[in-house]
């Protein structure tokens, strides 16, 4: 991680692989024999594959589009006005073509035809208006979505009907009358309710925190405890849709103790000398070797970049440091061991999706040093300039060696629109990705920081904004790190959290 005040200036650098301090691991026998040894890639002896550098940096290709234009015909001359056959073979020719093509032509409507008709007969049309079951490909109305009836075998259609919104962390549910979000009535709720809520979202029971409420003056509608709650399972049979609520209070739930943080921050610091600054801070470590960040967000859950495992995705090869400062107090503590990796769908061409999750064989132990940083809800939006600290034991700039001890950077988020513009990363910057950094250059995450968090504080939490994934260089003018955008994802989070 760079921190020094040094303005580069734009030049052509794209930093690849692993720097000779992050001592790429060695060869090994893997510890089952499904995976191979770790390859060996073209370079040093510490190369790595070019979509694996701690932060990665992908290389910049720039493609010209050169306009084709028609020969000239210098062959003939035509007078305007006048039509001129040069060739009245071809012409001919071409008269005979038209029965086959016109052939051709009702032979594709005849087979359109028969896909739409199979499609109607097994009802390929309704999911135009709903969702297939995951299982047996049957197609759920959005109208049976979340109305406490499992039309599913697996249930999947009365899944995803909670979130929490705002940083206030509002309880919402989708209602299936409207087919919109509604507020959550305070009337009749209870902790077993809450519990039943957060497990549904991924969160362990264990975790749970409780609720508090919120004066809410609903425009539309809320969902209300039934009086007759019926003897189910599932939470959604227990709420309905009710244009009243008649405490005028909605629900804010706390599925887990988070963001919060213990430690005091040095004023202008890049070192972080107090191990409770940044508690969700942990080292992905291969045979002691750090290669990677992550972020906690639950005892069992780990966030951090695709792209440090879209190779190394054997899940035993890693051990999970966290509550540390110092890269030797690691190699004399025991770590956690990993029991499975789930990455998204990484596109190391194009750095698409650069987000992955690791869970733990066993949960990590809460302490004033560990603590989970929050996932942001929906309805936060956080907009550029907004202040930010990326951490990590990353390189302390580019291409040198990586830091012994945790750093810290404050940087700003940049727009889409500037970092996509032409002297930044022309167009390169989707919506699975944000900026941030300073253009000026001089404060940036860089190789060996990847996959750590990017956070902002909000209503006195610190949230989970990005996990930092790629750069061109390290701190240089006009080219700021480049972050997953973990809004995005939520979706995806809460759905592998609840699967696994």
């Amino acid at each position: 991680m760079q921190t020094t005040d040094t303005t580069y200036d734009n030049v052509s650098h794209v930093n690849h692989g692993f720097q000779h301090e992050e001592q790429r691991p060695p060869p090994y026998a893997p510890s089952s024999g499904i995976n191979p040894p770790l390859p060996q890639y073209p370079g040093s002896q510490n190369s790595a594959p070019p979509y694996f550098s701690e932060r990665y940096s992908p290389a910049q290709s720039l493609h010209q589009y050169t306009p084709h234009t028609a020969p000239v015909n210098t062959h003939h001359t035509v007078t305007p006005g006048l039509y001129l056959d040069v060739n009245p073979v071809h012409k001919a020719s071409r008269r005979k073509k038209w029965p086959f093509i016109l052939c051709i032509v009702i032979t594709l409507l005849v087979v359109a035809g028969v896909i739409a008709a199979v499609l109607w007969f097994y009802g390929g049309f309704d999911c135009l208006q709903g969702r297939r079951c995951k299982t047996d490909n049957k197609c759920v109305s959005f109208s049976q979505r979340c109305d406490g009836v499992q039309d599913c075998p697996s249930g999947d259609d009365e899944t995803h009907c909670f979130r929490l919104y705002g940083s206030n962390s509002l309880l919402q549910m989708y209602s299936h009358v409207t087919q919109k979000w509604e507020n959550v009535c305070l009337d009749g709720w209870n902790d077993n309710l809450g519990m039943q809520a957060c497990e549904e979202m991924g969160y362990e029971r264990n975790t749970y925190e409780g609720y508090e409420e919120i004066y809410s003056r609903a425009s539309s509608d809320y969902m209300l405890v039934k009086t007759d709650s019926p003897s189910s399972f599932n939470l959604t049979s227990f709420l309905s849709k009710s244009s009243d609520c008649p405490s005028n209070k909605a629900v804010a739930l706390k599925c887990i103790d988070c963001g919060r943080n213990n430690g005091r921050r040095i004023v202008g610091g890049t070192t972080v000398n107090s191990k409770g600054v940044w508690p969700w801070q942990v080292s992905l470590q291969i045979s002691g070797n750090h290669l990677c960040g992550g972020s906690v967000i639950t005892p069992y859950w780990i966030i951090t970049a695709a792209h440090c495992v879209y190779e190394f995705s054997n899940a035993r090869d890693w051990t999970v440091y966290a509550g540390y400062l110092t890269r030797a107090e690691m190699r004399s503590a025991t770590g956690n061991s990993v029991s499975r990796i789930v990455m998204h769908n990484f596109d190391p061409r194009t750095n698409e999706n650069d987000i992955a999750l690791m869970k733990l064989n066993r949960p990590l132990t809460i302490t004033l040093d560990v603590r989970p940083v929050c996932l942001p809800h929906k309805g936060m939006y956080f907009a550029a300039p907004r202040e930010c600290y990326v951490t990590g034991w990353g390189a302390l700039f580019s291409g040198g060696p990586s830091s012994q001890t945790l750093q810290e950077a404050k940087i700003q988020l940049i727009d889409r629109t500037t970092c996509n513009s032409r002297a930044v990363y022309n167009g390169q910057i989707t919506d699975t990705m944000i900026c941030a950094g300073k253009l000026e250059g001089g404060v940036d995450s860089c190789q060996g920081d990847s996959g750590g968090p990017l956070v902002i504080k909000e209503n006195s939490l610190w949230w989970l904004v990005g996990d930092t994934s790629w750069g061109d260089g390290c701190a240089f003018r006009n080219k700021p790190g480049v972050y997953g955008n973990v809004t995005y994802f939520l979706d995806w989070i809460h759905e592998q959290m609840r699967r696994y």
